[in-house]
């Protein structure tokens, strides 16, 4: 049986597991193409932001990928799936929110 605090502690792990088995835990990570050059800007972001909450988290995702790529993303090109704590239950954001996010994004640069 695993406990409240366990179970969150849980949620806000990921894992990357190779092909040979062997898993590592990571606060956020990367794969595919330049999976190095993403990895490497996420290390950056949450060593100085360690904490980020739904909103940072997809904004920082979104924002990494287009940074790596060098590309400017439309809404319809992108597609975003969360699960969060407080919905567990895994979704996609619409174009809509997407549209928000990137927009977000745009106005911080």
């Amino acid at each position: 049986r695993v406990d409240r605090r366990q179970r969150q502690m849980c949620i806000r792990d990921r894992y990357k597991c190779d092909p040979a088995g062997y898993y590592v835990g990571y606060k956020a990570t990367a794969s595919g193409a330049k999976e190095n050059e993403a990895n490497n800007a996420l290390e950056k972001k949450f060593k100085s932001e360690p904490e980020l909450d739904l909103t940072q988290t997809i904004r920082t995702a979104i924002g990494t990928l287009q940074g790596v790529l060098s590309a400017d993303f439309k809404s319809s090109s992108l597609e975003v799936g969360i699960v969060s704590v407080e919905n567990p239950k895994f979704r996609t954001l619409t174009e809509k929110e997407i549209d928000e996010h990137l927009t977000a994004i745009a106005e911080q640069d």
